[in-house]
């Protein structure tokens, strides 16, 4: 089974605040709503924005969910209406079928591998001086390579992108963020504490259209998830009823 759920944040409590500035934080918070540990299933999950008052969180998971912590810690605790809502997401999965269209929603962390980074990091450097060197990530900033990250990469996703009226491709870059926060790394035998290190994320949010055009592949991508950083709330695509008048977005 697949679930999706959809948790509501309050902004204005201490522990919903910190959850927001740090995406490791966030991902060790969703790893805490399932019960079957260790953790071997792919969870997904995205920070929505255009809210004012309130975060919306969605997870998708493989076993039911339970929210109960993050509502205690982070959300509304005596509020008359649902603060998450877990539903089946197997219906919207059936409907994976050749032809049919789909507005869609992604955030992403765009990069490329390359041998040759223009200004590598430190790090960068001692990987590719290893006797076996492999690329390093190098991530894209401006919209336009960013867009295009998205458009090489559709159709190895089982989707083709629908055009609007004018014959351009339904696709909007709606936000672009470069996310900077500490990721505690582990202590090695001996040491006391762990150090952390500095991660720099770049992530867009793209809305648009698409038609499916290989099922199998299609739903891999929406279970899995697409590009790096998936812990960091990066690499889900959902899906919504596509009309024409409606147009592109989610």
């Amino acid at each position: 089974m697949t679930y999706l759920s959809r948790i509501w944040l309050n902004p204005l409590r201490r522990q919903s605040q910190a959850l927001l500035a740090s995406p490791e934080k966030m991902h060790a918070a969703v790893l805490g709503g399932l019960s079957r540990q260790p953790i071997t299933e792919r969870v997904l999950w995205r920070l929505e924005d255009g809210t004012p008052h309130r975060a919306e969180l969605l997870v998708l998971t493989e076993s039911t969910p339970s929210w109960e912590h993050l509502i205690e810690q982070a959300g509304w605790i005596h509020a008359d209406e649902p603060q998450a809502l877990v539903r089946d997401y197997q219906p919207l999965l059936d409907r994976l079928e050749t032809g049919r269209e789909f507005r869609f929603r992604l955030r992403a962390n765009p990069v490329s591998a390359t041998h040759t980074p223009s200004n590598p990091s430190v790090a960068q450097k001692e990987r590719l001086a290893g006797p076996r060197p492999r690329g390093v990530r190098v991530p894209h900033r401006t919209a336009a390579h960013q867009l295009t990250w998205l458009t090489d990469r559709i159709e190895r996703w089982g989707f083709r992108l629908l055009t609007t009226p004018d014959g351009d491709p339904a696709l909007r870059l709606t936000a672009r963020e470069r996310l900077t926060f500490h990721k505690k790394a582990e202590a090695t035998p001996g040491e006391a504490d762990a150090r952390a290190r500095r991660v720099v994320l770049s992530t867009a949010t793209y809305d648009g259209a698409v038609e499916v055009i290989d099922p199998a592949q299609a739903l891999h991508t929406l279970t899995q998830g697409v590009g790096p950083g998936k812990a960091y709330g990066c690499g889900l695509l959902t899906l919504a009823p596509y009309q024409l008048s409606s147009g592109p977005g989610t």
